[in-house]
């Protein structure tokens, strides 16, 4: 069983931040001595990064789902929680990370490249942060943020610089276990290599990888064979080396088709196009190999391409053919443009972004989104009157309540902030006055009035018989 995986789909989960803790400080002879809750931790996110010695997705294959930890809860006595560790996950350079709908979110090649795929939920804040000089003990804390849950495809596309392509037995994977350290397995029948072997190899100075794909056939960039599942590991490579076998008995066969069929599929598959050629003759140690290999030599300059004929069993032509090929790498790595460092570049808000935006969508919802409102939301405990009175006093000075009055809102309106739909009540805006913790005299008014979800469960209702009404209309007029 073939143990090189390259392409898996991720389940992450970033760790939960943790809650803040309510808490008031009680000593002998000091029954109030204040607010003393600490902050929840941070969750952990989650992490990838570029290492050296991985060169398969094969651990993510068996554990497809990732989770981080989560932020401790804050206690008492202003302890804060601790914060989740961040979760680093190895994979090999030529990493695609994508979406499940194949937009791609990074591509890591470089040791020691770093992406946070899933960012970690911020920890609730204790009610001794919320203290003010008008909330002097707060009975409420924030509720710690919910981290990033989302799926991702990881894609491995190998970092070679050289691409031994040929139809299947035509000794690929003996060239690349003479002229390197590599060991695939060898046989004499078609589709021994299954999976991508790469090799390191030295000329002269010179050091390059090369790549051993798995062997391909007409139709491969169609699905046939292993081609469209092995094709994109030759995407990065800056040469392509044509291996042709010159002692075939297979009718219909000889280095010229080969080529041919090849170059179809590999321009079907796209982007190699511009990609350096090289010509391959190998078994020439078979006298019939080696009379074909004279025959076609003259055919083949029509390509224009460097032809080398080597044989894997005797090692003729390889000295030769490796220099060719580290003399290729160097054209290519020459032509490179000089990689800059990464520059810090800080773009601060525009004058005019408050931050939010304020639609009303076709249910006759005002829809409010906004990095700060939603968060704020998720961090709200709607079973505490002072906590949702506090989360309104922030959309007020965020500027909601103003931007909702001048688009036409009126009180009683359903609200929608992230997950949560209220009613719009702008006498929310009165100054606060502290009472008992965890209250908040503002809303005790409002308990009478409908809520949110029996306003949604209502609309619902009237769509359903709006639609049916509608189709007893038509079934009358047939």
């Amino acid at each position: 069983m073939a143990t090189f995986i390259d392409r898996v789909v991720l389940h992450l989960q970033a760790g939960d931040g943790g809650h803040g803790c309510v808490s008031i400080h009680r000593e002998k002879f000091k029954p109030l001595g204040g607010p003393d809750g600490g902050n929840g931790g941070h969750g952990g996110g989650i992490l990838l990064e570029v290492d050296q010695n991985s060169h398969t997705l094969l651990d993510f294959h068996f554990r497809p789902h990732v989770r981080a930890k989560n932020g401790a809860g804050g206690s008492g006595g202003n302890r804060d929680g601790a914060n989740g560790g961040d979760l680093v996950l190895k994979v090999p350079s030529g990493t695609v990370v994508q979406t499940l709908a194949g937009e791609m979110i990074a591509d890591l090649v470089g040791v020691g490249t770093t992406l946070e795929v899933a960012r970690g939920g911020r920890g609730g804040r204790g009610n001794a942060a919320l203290a003010s000089s008008r909330r002097k003990a707060p009975g409420f804390a924030e509720l710690g943020e919910p981290g990033e849950r989302l799926d991702v495809v990881l894609e491995l596309k190998s970092v070679a610089d050289v691409g031994l392509v040929g139809f299947p037995s035509a000794g690929k994977s003996s060239l690349i276990s003479v002229i390197s350290a590599a060991k695939p397995k060898i046989a004499d029948y078609p589709f021994t290599t299954l999976v991508p072997n790469l090799g390191v190899v030295q000329a002269g100075e010179r050091v390059f990888t090369v790549a051993d794909v798995p062997g391909l056939i007409p139709g491969a960039a169609t699905g046939k064979g292993l081609g469209l599942q092995f094709l994109r590991h030759i995407e990065r490579c800056a040469v392509l080396a044509h291996v042709v076998d010159t002692a075939t008995l297979e009718p219909g066969r000889d280095p010229v088709a080969d080529i041919d069929a090849l170059e179809a599929e590999l321009a079907a598959y796209g982007g190699l196009e511009d990609k350096p050629r090289i010509i391959v003759l190998n078994k020439i140690d078979v006298p019939d190999g080696r009379d074909l290999a004279d025959i076609v030599e003259p055919d083949l300059a029509r390509y224009g391409w460097p032809v080398y004929r080597v044989s894997a069993a005797t090692r003729e032509g390889l000295q030769e053919f490796i220099y060719a090929l580290g003399r290729l790498v160097d054209e290519h790595r020459a032509a490179q443009p000089v990689l800059e460092p990464t520059r810090l570049v800080l773009r601060p808000s525009a004058v005019d972004d408050s931050g939010f935006t304020i639609q009303r969508d076709a249910d006759d919802v005002w829809v409010i989104k906004g990095t700060k409102p939603e968060r704020w939301v998720r961090q709200t405990n709607f079973d505490n009157d002072e906590a949702v009175g506090y989360l309104a006093d922030r959309l007020a000075r965020l500027g909601v309540e103003d931007k909702l009055a001048k688009l036409g809102a009126e009180p009683g309106d359903p609200v929608r902030i992230g997950t949560m739909e209220f009613d719009w009540q702008p006498a929310i805006e009165a100054e606060f006055v502290p009472t008992t913790r965890g209250a908040d005299l503002r809303l005790e008014d409002n308990d009478s009035r409908a809520g949110a979800a029996e306003r949604l469960a209502a609309r619902k209702a009237r769509r359903v018989r709006e639609e049916g009404d509608t189709a007893g209309d038509w079934v009358e007029d047939e």
